[in-house]
């Protein structure tokens, strides 16, 4: 077993003349490192999230790293219709087409079932699941109607929640099994488009929303579980998304990839 943290994969090109669109992509959580990524990779990248000014200081970021003309940024809230097609315009706005979508936003939350409310349940199901519903479908209208060169890739983010239970996380837990699902069904339509549709399914990748929200005895029990005796970093999960994302991938849709070193 190992704790060190790896060294850092740099880029290759991969995605060199390709648009991307990332959602809840500000921060230093998997989106934004997914962004970077594939700004390291060559593509063009859209942004966005609903917290505005980490959004602007994010693009900022980027844009002084990679270039203004590599880099938009557009706030959304995945759970209002309109947003999404604003979102999704401006890309095309912006860029001339779209290539590469990564739907990231996702709300989680503690609470036991007998005890969790319908709130909480409709809040975490309509921005995990509904929201990549919302996204996934104004992208492969786009890329149906203006096919990008070669075909387009969309990558969900799921959860090993949607495969392994865990206390308190039904609704997360839910919405997750969801989109895994939504992910393979989208796909066998999607494929008629030249468009592949994957998701990742991560474990535990640390960032610092996430250590705010989760109590020090839960992160050591989920941290005990994994083989390499430690989290992941957001990029490792980020080079799996490129990977789906790029031609390597060529073949695979409808697949849900772990990002992940839990034991059995």
């Amino acid at each position: 077993m190992t704790t060190e943290k790896p060294s850092y994969v740099p880029g290759h090109g991969l995605l060199a003349g390709r648009t991307a669109v990332v959602t809840a992509a500000a921060g230093a959580g998997i989106g934004g490192a997914t962004a970077r990524k594939l700004l390291e990779e060559g593509a063009d990248v859209l942004i966005s999230d609903t917290h505005t000014r980490r959004l602007a200081e994010s693009a900022d970021r980027l844009a002084a790293e990679f270039g203004a003309a590599h880099v938009t940024a557009e706030p959304c809230d995945v759970t209002d219709e309109a947003q999404v097609g604003a979102l999704f315009a401006r890309a095309e706005e912006r860029h001339g087409r779209l290539d590469i979508v990564v739907n990231n936003a996702g709300l989680g939350g503690t609470a036991d079932l007998v005890d969790m409310t319908d709130a909480q349940w409709d809040t975490v199901l309509d921005t995990t699941l509904n929201g990549t519903f919302r996204c996934t479908r104004a992208a492969l209208r786009r890329m149906r109607d203006h096919p990008g060169t070669p075909g387009g890739a969309i990558v969900n983010n799921a959860s090993v929640v949607g495969w392994r239970a865990q206390r308190g996380q039904a609704h997360y837990a839910a919405a997750k099994a969801g989109v895994m699902a939504l992910t393979r069904c989208a796909a066998v339509e999607a494929a008629a488009y030249g468009v592949r549709v994957n998701a990742v399914s991560p474990s535990l990748a640390m960032h610092p929303h996430l250590a705010k929200v989760t109590t020090d005895t839960l992160l050591a029990e989920l941290t005990a579980r994994e083989a390499f005796g430690r989290y992941a970093e957001p990029w490792e999960v980020a080079n799996v998304i490129v990977f789906l994302a790029s031609d390597y991938a060529s073949y695979m849709t409808g697949e849900v990839v772990p990002v992940s070193s839990q034991h059995a």
